[in-house]
């Protein structure tokens, strides 16, 4: 049985280091800030990068110490944040092959939490 508490931490990490990474890589597609200022924007890949190391632990933990289902979650949480900040912000709407492929990511999500 996982510790629902740590898998909800790690969860909340990754969808809100998701949100940062999005913004990081696509935010020079929407705003002249983003794109005069790569530099800037990269020097945010450390805590990025730590904030991924602290999701993917709490997770791991939360799992009995397994890492493929952190994996799948980080990936679900990754599509899912990628589909809903490029439908809203880009525009580009969520088409029948995005919406297979976020229904996809629950049910990956779904068998690593609820499959024992």
């Amino acid at each position: 049985m996982s510790d629902v508490k740590s898998v909800a931490i790690g969860v909340g990490i990754l969808l809100f280091v998701h949100i940062l990474t999005w913004f990081q890589l696509n935010g020079q597609f929407f705003s002249a800030w983003f794109k005069n200022n790569n530099f800037i924007l990269a020097l945010f890949g450390i805590p990025i990068s730590l904030l991924y190391i602290y999701g993917t632990k709490y997770c791991y933990e939360g799992f009995s110490n397994l890492v493929w289902p952190g994996r799948f979650i980080g990936f679900a949480c990754g599509t899912v944040i990628f589909a809903m900040l490029t439908s809203f912000i880009m525009g580009e709407g969520i088409t029948i092959k995005t919406g297979i492929s976020l229904i996809l990511a629950l049910a990956l999500v779904c068998v690593q939490i609820f499959w024992k």
